[in-house]
Formats: C-alpha cells, structure tokens, sequence
C-alpha cells in the first residue's frame, strides 16, 4: 500500500514551504502560525516527512521535540489530504517511533483531537488515572 513512499529524516530533507502551507492553514492547531515561527520550529526539533518516490513530493511530516534522554513531544503531524487512507500516516508514525526507540526516552506525549485510533495502535494511550497533565497556553 504504501511502497510508493519513503520515510524521511532530518531538516535537510523537509519541504519547509509545502509544511508552513499545511499547518498555517489546514491544521487546527496551527493556522495561521507564521513561517519564521514554523521554520524556527523546524530548525529547534527532529524533523519526519513521508515523500512520493516517484515524484519527491513530501506528502506527511511530523516533528519532535526531545531531550534526547528521558522524554519527548509528537507533534505537528499531518498527512497531505490526497494521500489519507493510504497507510502514509502509519509509515510516519511507524518511521519515527522506530528513529526514537534507541533514545530508549521513557515517555512520548501527543495531543490529537480526531486521531486516538490512529495513535493507539503504537502504544499511546490516556494518562493513567490520577494523572493530570497540565497545559499553559501562551501566545
């Protein structure tokens, strides 16, 4: 199903302007984000995409911020609307839980609205009861 992709790794290899143009302005939790935020987002974390193999078009990304040791943030994980229902999502999530695994972190965190099934099946699952997580949002 999904042959015709290819996992990428690494902020040489992200179509920085096709990935602002997905978030800025598909992506709930992101429109409107400007691109020197986006691109300064990029540059601080470990960058994923999944890429056309005919055409080199990047068509999912998903970045990550960690420390490296003990913990680290999925976030920002979108998949092309034309390419959805193709396994691209799985063989992004797949890619990247497999570049993180020889961390060996303790934890991964995520935040989705409309994609637990989607997560749940690589192991992320609701904090357990009487954990709280707590969120500040900034501007």
């Amino acid at each position: 199903m999904t042959t015709g992709y290819e996992f990428i790794n690494g902020a040489d290899l992200i179509d920085r302007a096709r990935v602002h143009a997905w978030l800025s302005e598909q992506a709930y939790w992101a429109k409107g984000r400007t691109r020197e935020k986006q691109d300064a987002a990029i540059d601080g974390s470990r960058n994923y995409g999944i890429r056309d193999r005919a055409t080199g078009e990047q068509v999912a990304y998903a970045r990550v911020v960690t420390d490296g040791a003990t913990f680290a943030w999925l976030c920002d994980v979108f998949v092309a609307p034309a390419v959805r229902g193709a396994g691209v999502g799985k063989m992004l999530v797949e890619g990247v839980i497999a570049d993180l695994e020889p961390l060996g972190l303790r934890r991964m965190l995520l935040a989705t609205a409309d994609a637990h099934g989607l997560y749940e099946r690589y192991g992320f699952t609701r904090p357990d009861a009487g954990v709280d997580y707590l969120v500040k949002t900034m501007s």
